[in-house]
């Protein structure tokens, strides 16, 4: 089965998600090993991201795609079994002095 995103395909997981938000995932996470600079020029560009009106509704977006997610997955998520709750033994009462 193929997804598409407007006319783009999303392969993966990661490019399901950029096509949704429009950004690459990297912008928001960050790369691992990125420098000081690296990250502050990307929390820039963020910024100016989040600033533009076309993208002003993106958290509330990124916020909306959790939740489906969490609900599509639900029942996996949430796979909880009960334990069993050992029965209390009700102790022996002895009468009498110890030995």
């Amino acid at each position: 089965m193929r997804t598409y995103i407007g006319r783009q395909q999303a392969v993966s997981a990661e490019d399901f998600v950029e096509l949704a938000l429009g950004t690459p995932v990297e912008l928001w996470l960050g790369a691992e090993g990125e420098t000081d600079e690296e990250r502050a020029a990307r929390l820039d560009a963020a910024r100016d991201i989040l600033a533009d009106p076309e993208y002003c509704s993106l958290p509330d977006d990124v916020a909306r795609i959790a939740a489906e997610v969490i609900e599509t997955h639900a029942p996996e998520l949430f796979n909880v079994v009960p334990l069993a709750r050992p029965t209390r033994r009700r102790g022996f009462s002895r009468k009498g002095a110890a030995a």
